[in-house]
Parts: C-alpha cells; sequence; structure tokens
C-alpha cells in the first residue's frame, strides 16, 4: 500500500506547529546518556535488518532520509537539521551513533519515536507513517552515514 506524500506533509507540518506550540516555557525533558539506553521492548528485540547493504534499499531509504529526517538530523546525519535548532531535546547524531547501535534498538526508535519515557523527543513514531519496508530502507542508508 502506497503512503500519501501530501497526507504525510500535512501532518507532519501540523505535528511541527502544535509541537513548537506546546514547548515555549516546557521543563528541560530528560537526555538519555549513551551509559543509559533502555533495553528494547520484546515486540523488537532481536529483529535485524533484512535489506542491509541492499545498494536499492540503500538508494531508497536516502530518500526517505532526505524527505523525512534530514530536517531533524541533517543531511550527514549529525543531528545538524535546519529543524534542530528549535527542538530540545536536540536530535541525536546518527552518524556518530550507528555504528555502537543494534537493529532492533534503532528499529524500535523509528518505529515509535521519542514521545515515551525517558526520551521526550519530538521525533514522530514512523510506523504510521512508513511501512516496515520503508523503516529498514532507512536503516540501510543509516548504516552508510560516517
Amino acid at each position: 500500500m502506497r503512503k500519501n506524500p501530501t497526507l504525510f506533509t500535512l501532518l507532519i507540518a501540523i505535528w511541527l506547529v502544535a509541537f513548537l506550540a506546546a514547548c515555549a516555557g516546557s521543563p528541560q525533558p530528560t537526555v538519555v546518556s549513551d551509559q543509559a539506553k533502555p533495553t528494547v521492548p520484546p515486540d523488537y528485540a532481536g529483529k535485524s535488518n533484512p535489506l542491509a547493504g541492499d545498494a536499492a534499499a540503500i538508494e531508497a531509504g536516502k530518500q526517505l532520509y532526505a524527505a523525512n529526517c534530514a530536517a531533524c538530523h541533517g543531511a550527514s546525519g549529525m543531528g545538524d537539521g535546519p529543524a534542530s535548532q528549535s527542538l530540545n531535546p536536540k536530535p541525536q547524531p546518527l552518524a556518530k551513533e550507528m555504528s555502537s547501535l543494534q537493529d532492533d534498538y534503532i528499529l524500535w526508535r523509528i518505529a515509535e519515536g521519542g514521545a515515551m519515557s525517558p526520551f521526550h523527543s519530538a521525533m514522530p513514531a514512523w510506523k504510521m507513517i512508513f511501512s516496515q519496508e520503508q523503516i529498514w530502507q532507512v536503516m540501510a542508508f543509516l548504516r552508510t552515514l560516517k
């Protein structure tokens, strides 16, 4: 099933406006340190990317990332996208973290987003927008960032 990019763009715009309005004067959220990464929930635990290293998947993931993730995480995955300036906490520098993260953790974080504890971030739950194959494609691309 194809996702509607126009509807997606509208939903993200509405969500971003609501988020920015809610952030005004909000308390400092908890930042998760590298040593305090939470345990991956059972629904995601042990899963690995079946598209890892696949050139077509990497290219598809690159396109999805550029259209949907780079505004916050930056073109090179350093958490420095133009939208990152208004976010608290700031987006993670994916390019630095990818080598230390397991596939199941990355899948969980992309699928479920950052609204839950301990993250409390603006990252949306992409499982409502991307298919699981698209999430795998984004992950395949993320593994190429350095």
